[in-house]
């Protein structure tokens, strides 16, 4: 709007020499035009005298410093008019009956000034010539930011600017709203709608949001659908791993010493997929909300001393250790298995991945309103741009590494599924050497 107003002040600016120009030519002309027809009138009805007091009265008038009647032979007749440097002027006038006019620079008492004469030629009724001049007060031209302009130009702005902010706030908060559902559905949040809070518009921004509504919907869907899908799987899973346990039992009890090494590999194999269902029906029950618990005082202290004692033990096999450097004593409401599995998966991983000879640290800080729990390993890290993706199911950062260390990538998912069940969040980055995982959990007091 400032743009168009300004560019419209600049062209009325920039155009408007030529009508002024016009009005000045013109203005001039009626001038001496009236005037030297009223003089002619006085000069033959009251003589000299009464044109000499018309003269008195028009001289130092807005318009008129003073005036001149000449006879054709340059001698002033009536009048005051002090006759500069206007010879030439003088015969113009004589040729022709339309006014002529000449700009004169003369010095008045050390000043240089402009002044403008205008003579236009008269007969009177006995057929004498004379000629009319008057020197005339310079035109000026007017000022273009005057106080009336600058307070239309505020108006314009005051009442426009108000028009485009409530027009800009019409058009742009279905896009506001758009963007904060976009942000609640990148967090999870499906059942998030728009098109409710567009009223009656029928535009395409009203359109847009349907089909938001419409994708959320879908996706919602789609993701429902995964997740029972692997539920139901893991499910299904179960019994025919317990009749396949059976059969094991029952083929151990008739091997002999050459197939009782396989039917032992069988066992291994088949408690790693027991383990295997066991975590995607744990994280299959966070992610739909089908796992009830019911939150209590949990000592988080406690629980960290237990973790680690049990993860030290298991980890001085690989010549690693877990140490405690800060365990401040904190409490939050919640699940104590859920949040027990959720601090063992994070310490178990960094124990998996921290160099030989190195311990992987844990501390427990209180803060006003939270428990923040930090663990941290001595390992190669993770790349930056893969930390977002860190706590995603079945992610590996380096595949081989991962099938050597015996993950599939479901730990970390299900600690932080388990954290926002807590209303807590838990984020991972690099250090100097290493990676640092940091949990925050509402606390409920010492």
């Amino acid at each position: 709007m400032a743009l168009i107003v300004g560019a419209i002040t600049l062209v009325s600016w920039s155009t408007s020499s030529e009508p002024l120009a016009r009005q000045r030519t013109t203005f001039l002309n009626e001038i001496i035009t009236s005037g030297s027809q009223t003089a002619v009138q006085i000069f033959e009805s009251d003589g000299v005298e009464g044109l000499g007091e018309y003269f008195e009265r028009r001289s130092n008038s807005r318009r008129v410093n003073s005036i001149g009647f000449f006879s054709k032979d340059g001698e002033l007749v009536a009048g005051n008019l002090k006759v500069a440097d206007i010879n030439e002027l003088f015969d113009e006038a004589l040729q022709t009956d339309q006014p002529k006019f000449r700009r004169v620079n003369v010095d008045i008492d050390g000043v240089p000034k402009r002044i403008v004469y205008g003579a236009k030629r008269v007969i009177v009724e006995d057929g004498t010539t004379y000629v009319y001049i008057i020197e005339i007060v310079p035109f000026r031209q007017p000022t273009f930011f005057t106080g009336r302009l600058l307070l239309q130009i505020l108006t314009v702005f005051l009442i426009g600017g108000l028009f485009c902010y409530f027009l800009a706030r019409y058009l742009t908060s279905p896009i506001t709203r758009l963007r904060a559902a976009t942000q609640r559905v990148a967090k999870g949040d499906f059942e998030t709608k728009v098109s409710d809070g567009n009223g009656n518009r029928k535009d395409e921004l009203a359109a847009l949001a349907s089909d938001f509504d419409e994708m959320a919907s879908r996706i919602e869907t789609l993701i429902t659908s995964e997740k029972r899908l692997t539920q139901d799987i893991s499910h299904e899973l179960r019994s025919p791993l317990a009749r396949m346990n059976v059969a094991l039992e029952l083929a151990r009890a008739k091997s002999n010493p050459e197939t009782l090494p396989l039917l032992e590999r069988l066992e291994r194999e088949s408690e790693s997929l027991n383990d295997l269902i066991g975590q995607l029906l744990t994280l299959s029950k966070l992610e739909t909300g089908t796992q009830r618990f019911e939150k209590t005082p949990v000592d988080m202290s406690k629980v960290i001393e237990q973790i680690v004692a049990d993860a030290d033990f298991e980890a001085k096999v690989d010549r690693k250790s877990v140490k405690i450097l800060q365990n401040d004593p904190v409490s939050v409401n919640g699940d104590e298995g859920l949040l027990k599995r959720a601090v063992e998966n994070v310490v178990r991983n960094a124990v998996r991945y921290t160099i030989e000879g190195t311990s992987v640290e844990v501390s427990l800080e209180k803060s006003e309103q939270d428990a923040i729990l930090k663990i941290r390993d001595y390992g190669d890290g993770v790349p930056a741009e893969e930390l977002e993706k860190l706590f995603k199911p079945f992610y590996r950062i380096q595949e081989a590494r991962d099938r050597k260390s015996g993950g599939v990538g479901l730990g970390l998912a299900i600690a932080e599924q388990a954290i926002r069940k807590h209303d807590g969040s838990i984020a991972a980055r690099n250090t100097e050497k290493g990676l640092l995982v940091e949990m925050k959990l509402p606390s409920s007091g010492a």
